[in-house]
């Protein structure tokens, strides 16, 4: 028992650490005071506030459009692109591998330059893709698709293949398979890549303002762009609203990969 309080106490630390940061933003987005730190009461002020700034609201359509749609894009293309890595054996499945793990490692603002400096080339060239929503879509379709891939699979590579076998030997050509045995049993997997997929747009912040033009602001760049006039309680009020649909994600992941585990 002695043994553990050490340990216990370094993960209370690490958990203080870790959140508090976030638990003071989300406490003050509740606080009276306008201006300092001092504690002046219990208030839902700025949050009614934010119901009525259009800028806000403007902000909170765009995140959610670009997440929403990004994730559909990606979690197609992402699930393609996980099945056919599972289940066919290509000659140059490592490199694929490899290069399907390079956007997941390389630096958020390395691949926002590249994705700028790209785009830029395109418009010289063919006068198309206009930094906006379309460009932020792609942009965020592009760091997702490994995700997804990733995350489909793993799924994949857990599935029992005498069931697809069985499948086979009572008849069912490759399409039926698929249908009704694999896409059913890799379903949970798809889900939590998509759910992976759309916490990841609804967070990001390098990508979205380099690859963001007039009218696409979403709330990240909304409130980065607050912050040069200060920390006010709107601006906490804003990062709790994404604390809380981050959380809302993450446990719907937990919960669909607990499903997985009992599937």
């Amino acid at each position: 028992m002695k043994a553990r309080l050490p340990l216990q106490l370094l993960a209370v630390l690490l958990f203080l650490f870790l959140y508090a940061p976030i638990f003071v933003v989300v406490l003050y987005s509740f606080n009276a005071g306008r201006f300092g730190l001092a504690w002046q009461g219990f208030t839902m002020t700025w949050y009614h506030t934010l119901a009525g700034d259009s800028q806000a609201i403007a902000a909170m359509k765009n995140t959610l459009l670009l997440a929403v749609i990004s994730t559909a894009i990606s979690t197609i293309l992402g699930t393609g692109l996980g099945y056919g890595l599972s289940r066919f054996q290509l000659r140059a499945g490592k490199w694929i591998d490899a290069i399907l793990h390079v956007p997941v490692f390389i630096p958020d603002v390395v691949m926002a330059v590249a994705l700028l400096l790209f785009y830029a080339l395109l418009r010289k060239w063919l006068g198309i893709f206009e930094l906006g929503l379309t460009t932020m879509i792609l942009a965020h379709v592009t760091f997702q698709i490994p995700f997804v891939a990733i995350v489909v699979r793993a799924r994949l590579h857990g599935l029992d293949p005498a069931l697809e076998e069985a499948s086979h030997d009572l008849g069912a050509d490759a399409w039926q398979t698929f249908r009704h045995v694999t896409f059913p049993l890799m379903l949970p997997g798809v889900l939590a890549a998509a759910i992976l997929a759309f916490t990841l747009s609804l967070d990001d912040f390098v990508v979205s303002f380099f690859t963001s033009g007039p009218g696409s602001t979403t709330l990240p760049i909304l409130i980065y762009s607050s912050l040069k006039r200060g920390i006010t309680p709107e601006i906490n009020a804003l990062s709790t609203l994404i604390v809380m649909a981050s959380i809302i994600g993450t446990v719907a992941l937990m919960l669909v990969q607990r499903r997985n585990e009992h599937v």
